[in-house]
């Protein structure tokens, strides 16, 4: 049977975690809203950000499984 790996967040990681996607958010806006087909500057703003959310995302999902996998394999290892 598995072992439970014990507390997986702390305050400090969700603050790491939050600065990184928010990070993530800004530098994916900056790429998407140029592709976005509007010169409307409400709908650019409103395009860009639903991507640019909606890929932050799944960057939180990606940091989340990579330190709950790198947790599992740091507990293996002490075995």
């Amino acid at each position: 049977m598995s072992t439970p790996l014990g507390k997986l967040t702390t305050p400090f990681s969700l603050v790491v975690d939050a600065v990184l996607v928010i990070g993530f958010f800004l530098f994916i806006y900056s790429l998407v809203a140029s592709h976005v087909p509007s010169r409307d500057p409400q709908m650019v703003l409103l395009w860009g950000g639903l991507t640019s959310a909606c890929m932050s995302g799944v960057f939180w999902l990606a940091i989340q499984m990579f330190r709950v996998v790198l947790k599992a394999q740091l507990a293996a290892k002490k075995k």
